[in-house]
Order: C-alpha cells, then sequence, then structure tokens
C-alpha cells in the first residue's frame, strides 16, 4: 500500500481519507427515504397489473400481493446499486456511494445480501442499528461490517 499527500496529509489508501466520510450518516437517511419513495410510485403500476392479473385469474393473481414489495424494492436496488454507479437513485441524489474494502466493484448479488441483511438488522434492531455508524470505524453499519463495505462520499 502506497501513502501519497493530499491538501499536506498523508493518506495511507483512498478509503482512510476521512473527508470521504462527512456528512454520509445524515446522506444515508435521506437516501434511503428518497429510495423508498421511489419504490412506493414503483409499486403503483405492478400493483395495478397484479390487480387485473387477479381480474383475469378470479383472483388467484391476488396472491402475489405479499411478495410484490420485496420484489420490487429488490429488482430496483439489484439494478441500481448494483449497477455501474454502485449507487441506488436517492444515493445519487446524495452524492454517496457504495464501495468495497477490496476495491472490487459492487455486483448485484452483493446489492442484495446488503439489502436483506439492513431489513433483517431493522427488523431486530429497529433503527437502532444506525446507532453503530457512531461507534464503527468509517460510520459503518453492522452489515457494511459484515460485508466488507463502506459508504463514502461520491463528490469527494
Amino acid at each position: 500500500m502506497q501513502a501519497h499527500a493530499y491538501e499536506g496529509d498523508i493518506i495511507a489508501g483512498r478509503h482512510d481519507d476521512v473527508r470521504l466520510y462527512e456528512g454520509v450518516r445524515t446522506r444515508r437517511i435521506f437516501a434511503f427515504l428518497i429510495d423508498y419513495a421511489i419504490v412506493l410510485l414503483l409499486m403503483i403500476p405492478f400493483g395495478f397489473l397484479v390487480l387485473l392479473l387477479g381480474l383475469l385469474t378470479l383472483s388467484l393473481g391476488w396472491m402475489l400481493f405479499p411478495v410484490l414489495f420485496p420484489a420490487v424494492a429488490l429488482t430496483y436496488v439489484w439494478t441500481t446499486l448494483g449497477g455501474a454507479r454502485q449507487a441506488t437513485k436517492g444515493m445519487q441524489a446524495m452524492s454517496i456511494r457504495l464501495e468495497r474494502l477490496d476495491g472490487e466493484r459492487v455486483d448485484g448479488m452483493l446489492a442484495l445480501v446488503h439489502t436483506v441483511l439492513f431489513w433483517a438488522g431493522n427488523v431486530i434492531l429497529t433503527p437502532l442499528i444506525l446507532l453503530a455508524t457512531l461507534v464503527l470505524d468509517r460510520k459503518r453499519t453492522v452489515h457494511d461490517l459484515l460485508l466488507g463495505t463502506v459508504v463514502v462520499r461520491s463528490d469527494r
């Protein structure tokens, strides 16, 4: 690992630069709210399709309603967080992105596992899971720690 100087500071590696993490916690929360709104808007056309399917199948298609929200949300995460920008639309709006600590790209499967662990952590620990960002390095959450990922600012 090579150290380099940036504005007078000696930084051992890209992820050691504290400027990458300034305001990340707040930006993550707002990005989540934006993404949640986008998924809810995406639910409208898909919900209508399931409604029509239920009418055509004499209500058998309506059994898809319980899995509709998770399916839409996970597809959204797979295509955005697992995409080229490594960020959902909400994360892009807040100028943050998910990166792996080993330098590899975030793929769709890692994005799905990241999201499932986030929701599992919220079910078990409620939103108190965000308290981990106060004590863990690089303002990471528990699921970031488990997966070897970090959320950084993309504008720095």
